[in-house]
């Protein structure tokens, strides 16, 4: 039950800009005018000001009782003191004590409902000229005074005040309005609201359950779930109308009519039977469209006999001989403006990549090349490879994480004249339209990837898309040559993606344990303990599941392995966050990009110092992480970004190599096991792999393959359709 609270603000203690997360101090409205310490979202505060606030005590080690508020809202000042002081303030320019005394004393304690009301009861003040009537009208109308506005209202409906604060910063004073007239209009026009934040300010204004507004973004909201769930780029249009009408329950609501309503607003786009999001048509489209024009402009011819010079002088460098098909993919990554380059682990696509980037800065020393990948890892391990700029493809489009937009696009493009992507299987349909949109001035493109590893989180399978359409030049690498350490986690990639197991022919690198799903725990604490035993670190050795839930999902084996290899000691502090708890020392992950500090989704780091809140001066815990040197500090209010990372999915492993990779196949995780997730698992090992559970799970699941994700990308780049 939350309590509440009158008090008259103070000073900061504590502001975070961005989030508003502020530390304040106030003296509560009682009898003995005690000081308080309030911590809470808030956006703006007025000294001298009283404010009713809902919330909850709390106890603080060090300040000792404080109040976390929920809710709040500014209370306007009744008496003739306080009336003086705030007309006499800075909010009004010109306004002095003298003339604010003749406002209150002939208008009386409730002087500025009058004001608000009728700005002409300001007439009958003596000396008011027109200058300082208009101060007093703006004042009174303020940014401050709209947002307050905004947020009682809001307050109203259930909405927290951080997704207020994103309200008014989209809207401003036109909020309620805007709001008001349509509160699904958020989906569309801000990110991170989706249709249940919608729904909920919607149903406590008054909103029916079969108002069209509602309908309308159920449907739209129902097309995108349905494409993420299965990768396809659009829906047929019967199934999305039976889910339509399912979902719906006892609604009456004709889905033709709606889906005719979405169609005019371009929600959604309908081609034949195909329904899609209007975000994977725009890819889809954007995507041909620019590779059928490709390049715009052209680059200038090489030096033929330096270039076989060059490729002399690599091979001499790198104490190589490049075969026959290595040989290809260079030939064709000069004479061709855009090429994908593929292959599995140990084929040499590596020494390719080095290849092409050292010969083409020869060939071409004022030019400028970038490289990007998916993920923060995948990126610094293709700048170390090259030695050029290298990027996250969302860092290289300068996105703006608030905003989810791109700072690079077709207004702004890029001005680079070599683009080499790596790790190209996890890039989506919408980030390589982004993409692409802002190289109208890049010259020659490279992809990178291995086509049997999944494909991306979001919709399409683009790599897959590109190959098929047999309109580029594609080279595959198939020929094995790393035969050192490691070597048996190739041979058994290559047995998975021809769809068989035999381990009899792997015996130095890959180790199989048959294991009872419900003795896997105990048995990966064993062989973590056996290979720090052997002198391998924990950042050395990384654990893999399928799932979160279950007796060897990612949850239970992160709790069991912090229990075992960072358990509590006096000598590390800890922090709880909900169910997690956070201990110095941990293996962190990092779950969503972070452009500012350097950080991407999928990045592992070790927490290295918890400072707790009686130890800040700004009074707030942080947790400080080390991403191999790049430090990053968490509060309350970005500790979502992180968990434990002793057992990551292997969705969020893709783009990383690990020299250990352990990683469990139950019966529990059947329904989830299939070829393409196997293989990326086991191919994320670098020297040695270790496999527990079930050999006949592990050969199902290697038989496996999930159908084909449903696109158009093809027939638009064929001009089929």
């Amino acid at each position: 039950m939350n309590e509440k609270i009158t008090g008259k603000f103070e000073h900061i203690i504590f502001r975070h800009d961005e989030s508003y997360f502020t530390v304040a101090r106030f003296v509560l409205q009682s009898l003995d005018e005690k000081n308080i310490i309030v911590t809470g979202y808030l956006p703006t505060m007025d000294q001298d000001f009283l404010y009713d606030l809902e919330g909850n005590y709390i106890e603080h080690p060090k300040y000792g009782m404080q109040f976390s508020i929920q809710t709040y809202r500014r209370v306007m000042p009744n008496d003739v003191d306080s009336l003086v002081r705030y007309l006499s303030s800075p909010v009004f320019a010109g306004i002095g004590k003298k003339l604010a005394e003749r406002i209150v004393d002939l208008l009386g304690n409730d002087c500025i409902e009058k004001i608000k009301n009728n700005p002409n009861c300001l007439d009958e003040i003596p000396k008011m000229t027109d200058k300082k009537k208009q101060a007093l009208v703006d004042g009174l109308s303020s940014e401050h005074d709209s947002f307050e506005e905004v947020l009682q209202f809001f307050t109203t409906h259930g909405l927290g005040i951080r997704n207020i604060i994103r309200l008014n910063r989209a809207y401003g004073k036109d909020s309620i309005e805007k709001i008001s007239e349509n509160p699904y209009r958020v989906i569309e026009e801000l990110d991170g609201f989706g249709f249940k934040t919608a729904d909920k300010i919607a149903l406590s204004m008054g909103y029916e359950l079969d108002h069209p507004y509602r309908i309308e973004a159920y449907l739209a909201t129902i097309v995108m779930d349905m494409c993420m769930r299965t990768g396809d780029s659009y829906v047929v249009e019967e199934t999305i109308k039976k889910e339509f009408n399912k979902r719906l329950g006892g609604i009456d609501a004709n889905f033709d009519e709606y889906c005719l309503r979405l169609l005019k607003k371009r929600r959604i786009v309908k081609e034949d039977d195909r329904i899609y999001p209007v975000s994977q048509f725009d890819a889809e489209s954007g995507i041909s469209t620019f590779l059928n024009l490709f390049p715009y402009e052209k680059i200038d011819p090489y030096n033929k006999d330096l270039l076989e010079e060059s490729l002399q002088e690599i091979q001499e460098k790198l104490n190589i001989q490049y075969d026959p098909k290595q040989m290809e993919a260079l030939n064709q990554f000069f004479n061709e403006d855009f090429m994908i380059l593929t292959g599995g682990p140990g084929t040499g696509k590596t020494t390719v990549v080095r290849g092409m980037v050292s010969i083409f800065k020869k060939l071409y020393p004022l030019a400028n090349i970038a490289c990007c990948a998916p993920t923060g890892r995948a990126a610094k391990r293709l700048a170390e490879l090259t030695e050029v700029d290298t990027y996250t493809i969302h860092s290289l489009l300068l996105w703006d994480l608030e905003s989810n937009t791109f700072g690079k696009n077709e207004n702004e493009p890029l001005f680079i004249d070599l683009l080499i992507v790596d790790e190209f299987s996890m890039v989506d349909n919408w980030l390589f339209y982004n993409l692409v949109k802002a190289c109208v001035h890049v010259k020659k493109i490279c992809l990178i990837g291995d086509e049997n590893q999944l494909p991306s989180v979001s919709p399409g399978c683009l790599l897959k898309d590109l190959i098929e359409s047999s309109l580029f030049p594609v080279v595959r690498l198939e020929h094995i040559f790393r035969q050192q350490e490691g070597s048996d986690v190739i041979e058994l990639a290559n047995q998975i993606r021809k769809g068989y197991l035999d381990f009899t022919k792997l015996n130095q690198d890959v180790a199989f344990f048959e294991t009872n799903q419900f003795g896997v725990k105990d048995r990966v604490v064993h062989i973590v303990q056996q290979a720090l035993d052997k002198g391998y670190e924990l950042k050395d050795i990384q654990i893999l599941a399928c799932m979160y839930q279950g007796v060897a999902g990612i949850d239970r084996l992160n709790n069991a392995l912090q229990a075992c290899f960072n358990p509590p000691s006096k000598d590390r502090r800890e922090w709880k966050v909900g169910y997690r708890i956070f201990r110095e020392e941990d293996k962190i992950l990092q779950l969503k990009n972070q452009p500012d500090d350097d950080v991407y989704n999928g990045d592992i780091g070790r927490l290295v110092e918890i400072i707790y809140p009686q130890e800040d001066p700004n009074n707030t815990v942080r947790l400080i992480v080390d991403y191999e040197g790049i430090f990053v500090e968490y509060s309350p209010e970005n500790f979502e970004r992180i968990t434990h990372a002793y057992c990551i999915s292997v969705h969020k492993s893709q783009g990383s190599e690990y020299p250990i990779v352990i990683f469990p196949i139950v019966e529990q995780h059947r329904h989830m096991l299939q070829r393409s997730l196997l293989y990326t698992a086991i191919t994320r090992a670098k020297k040695s792999l270790v496999l527990l559970g079930s050999k006949s799970v592990s050969e199902e699941a290697c038989k496996t393959e999930v159908k084909r994700r449903e696109t158009t990308l093809i027939k638009r780049l064929t001009g089929e359709e």
